[in-house]
């Protein structure tokens, strides 16, 4: 190969137009060069054809195949380019399904149904000759003011990694190549902010950050990995070799390619400062790991070329790059097509079996956050419905849903979806009540108009459902997502005026968070009669949250990260040590509104017989035991969480750290026994030495309904000596239910 012909194998080629403005600073990089050009020695990647603006699936196939063809037919090597598209809450493609966000796989508890999702959403991508989906994202969540947690999964690494997993062999398993986001640190960023410094310390990064990456290395066999914007105590990820090969490649194994964030390669030049120009910024990328440069090429092509032929950059980099990129055209299968058969056409990507799934899902992950009895609702005569999100679609989706990621620069395009707001699917669950609807306010401005009309409806119903939140958005055009970050946790613009203008009338209300985030609503869980949250449900979430209303579902979602009570205790997680929570020694309180895990039901369950096998050593695993029982009056799901704290330990651990968990459906009155085996590597930590180690001593151990509440206890003693953790060792919770 020449040097020309490696480096197309190393890019993408984005066509995009004036506007649309779906990446950071992508308009510093605009292309003058078409993709005939570009792609004249070939190319590595298509970026993003079908999820760039709202075009015909079976044309844009028809182009697709056509340019296959022609990379084929017309250049030296005959080799296809991989085609790529975003898959966060689905295809991102025009009339493609659109699932709950990952905020909302979190609350359900569900690996297998995200699984089930990610199988649903690979097909559609093969179907439609796509090989790489750049999700799912395992930040994990550190701030609540930073805009991507609606990306995220948790604040809990366990679950972001068993979630996370599941949706890479989702995925992966119908022929589609995952990529894991964004590796790593980008979520602990400094006050929350998008691309700011990150702080963290090593203990912080192993044992908090890494693991949800490493569990989808070695139990997901994911293909591809995205290293993050971020620099880490100064140093870029993009350009950090003990991150991209020593951690990824030679301690986990990995051996599939490395992509870069869009223009990430690039930013180590415009933004970070550590390199001199765009071909220093190449060779740095390569040499830390970094194998394509997406979306385009702006420094792996003329930049790099330049540097390697001056001898600045080493050419066997590129070679090493090279190889792993044919690699993985291989394993898709792309060194031997022709794509002389015809293009697919009808492919169905919003089918009845994706709309069962994003239902299913929407369901599982609303949480019930309080009730005084008012839900469900009991055939109310007069229903007011307030609130700027209450008759909204695109307050369903979440930042990269291709509603709102690039519709929103095309309004001249019909949504392509079949979606009904909360209000439409409201009037469809109470058929005999009337329904009055009142937006009331913006989400995000300062109008205080039109609250005095949604009093005045709230006055003359019998039950008042406000329903407020965010709007997802890039870069500043919404309150949640990329670039949207937040100084306070308060619902953005007039929303508390709205709300509290709302409870005054003394009509029961119904409060319904329908955001990307979690907000300090505190004040709102005693006055309000009931506290509904959805995390950008999708398609599917407009009759998800008016079943949970009218009591057609029972809800069963559990907050996947604490309720904040305020912006001033952020950072918060509830893995904190005992001096991270409440105490003498400070006059302020950061605990949060709820916990983590916390979601109430229509039903009530108990926990009790917490039973622990003896004998359990530090290179073992625990074997515990837990009696659930339905001890209401209709069916309802549980999730049972295991939880656990090592007493004493050499470095400080967390008051509280789940362990395992279990999604279990029970009828009234029925008792399942769960058993939980726990490998002792879920305790492990980075000990003072640097190493990762399990520690013998005592563990107690408590199931309950949150971090906070311990229904059911017991304990035991690690025996042993210290156990240094190998990549050997296993990090999944196995359950069973009997």
């Amino acid at each position: 190969m020449t040097l020309e012909e490696k480096l197309a194998q190393l890019v993408g080629f984005w066509e995009k137009g004036d506007g649309e403005a779906v990446a950071p600073l992508q308009g510093v990089f605009d292309v003058e060069q078409g993709l005939d050009e570009v792609s004249r020695h070939g190319l590595g990647h298509l970026t993003r054809p079908y999820g760039t603006r709202p075009v015909d699936a079976d044309e844009r196939a028809r182009w697709l195949w056509g340019q296959q063809r022609r990379l084929v037919r017309e250049t030296r090597l005959a080799i296809p380019a991989l085609v790529h598209e975003e898959c966060l809450t689905g295809l991102s493609a025009w009339r493609a399904a659109t699932f709950p966000t990952p905020l909302a796989w979190g609350a359900s508890f569900d690996p297998e149904l995200v699984a089930e999702m990610g199988a649903a959403v690979g097909g559609s991508m093969r179907a439609l000759g796509i090989h790489q989906g750049l999700a799912p994202v395992l930040d994990v969540i550190r701030d609540p003011r930073w805009g991507r947690v609606d990306e995220c999964i948790s604040e809990d690494p366990y679950v972001v990694g068993t979630l996370g997993t599941s949706y890479v062999r989702g995925l992966q398993s119908a022929g589609v190549h995952a990529t894991l986001k964004h590796f790593v640190g980008y979520s602990a960023s400094q006050s929350g902010r998008n691309f700011a410094p990150v702080h963290a310390g090593p203990r912080e990064i192993a044992d908090v950050l890494l693991p949800p990456f490493e569990m989808a290395v070695l139990d997901g066999g994911v293909r591809s990995v995205m290293h993050s914007y971020a620099e880490i105590d100064g140093v870029p990820v993009a350009a950090n070799a003990e991150l991209l090969t020593g951690v990824l490649r030679d301690r986990w194994g990995f051996d599939g390619t490395v992509v870069a964030d869009y223009f990430g390669v690039a930013f180590l030049h415009l933004l970070h400062g550590v390199a001199a120009d765009l071909g220093d910024a190449a060779g740095q990328a390569l040499a830390a790991g970094v194998d394509i440069e997406l979306p385009t090429g702006d420094a792996f092509l003329a930049p790099l070329a330049d540097a390697v032929r001056a001898g600045r950059v080493d050419e066997a980099l590129v070679d090493r790059a090279v190889l792993r990129a044919l690699l993985q055209k291989a394993e898709l299968g792309l060194l031997d097509a022709t794509f002389d058969d015809e293009p697919p056409t009808g492919v169905d990507l919003d089918s009845p079996e994706h709309r069962r799934i994003a239902a299913r899902l929407a369901e599982e992950s609303v949480v019930l956050l309080s009730n005084d009895g008012t839900l469900p609702l009991a055939a109310p005569g007069r229903v007011a419905v307030i609130g700027p999100n209450a008759d909204r679609y695109d307050a369903l989706f979440g930042c990269y849903s291709f509603v709102n990621h690039v519709l929103a620069h095309h309004p001249e395009a019909e949504v392509g979806l079949e979606v009904r707001t909360v209000r439409e699917a409201l009037a469809t669950e109470l058929p005999m009540s009337s329904i009055v609807f009142e937006r009331g306010c913006a989400v995000d401005d300062d109008d205080t108009s039109g609250i005095a009309a949604a009093v005045d409806a709230a006055r003359a119903a019998d039950v008042a459902v406000v329903v407020v939140g965010d709007h997802a958005g890039l870069f500043g055009r919404g309150t949640v997502g990329e670039g949207c970050d937040r100084d306070d946790l308060e619902l953005p613009g007039v929303q508390r005026a709205l709300v509290d203008a709302v409870l005054e009338t003394g009509t029961p209300v119904v409060l319904v968070l329908l955001t990307g985030r979690p907000y300090a609503v505190d004040w709102a869980l005693t006055r309000a009669a009931a506290v509904v949250q959805a995390f950008f449900p999708g398609e599917e979430g407009g009759p998800a949250i008016a079943g949970v209303l009218s009591g057609r579902v029972n809800p069963s979602g559990h907050l996947p990260v604490s309720l904040p009570r305020s912006a001033g205790a952020q950072p918060y997680s509830y893995l904190h040590p005992a001096l991270g929570g409440d105490g003498d020694v400070t006059n302020l309180s950061s605990v949060p509104a709820l916990p983590f895990g916390h979601g109430l039901s229509f039903t009530t369950f108990a926990h009790d017989e917490l039973v622990v096998e003896p004998g359990a050593s530090t290179d073992g695993s625990i074997r515990a035991s837990v009696r659930v029982t339905n001890t209401g009056d209709r069916a309802g799901a549980d999730v049972v969480q295991l939880y656990g704290r090592d007493v004493v330990a050499s470095v400080t651990r967390p008051v509280a750290q789940l362990l395992g968990y279990r999604r279990v459906h029970l009828e009234p009155g029925q008792s399942v026994v769960v058993d939980l085996d726990v490998p002792t590597t879920r305790l492990a930590f980075t000990g003072r030495a640097g190493v990762r180690v399990v520690e013998p001593g005592d563990v107690q151990l408590w199931v309950g309904p949150s971090c906070l509440e311990r229904e059911t206890e017991a304990s035991v003693t690690l025996a042993g000596a210290v156990h240094e953790v190998g990549i050997a060792d296993e990090r999944w919770t196995f359950t069973a239910v009997r």
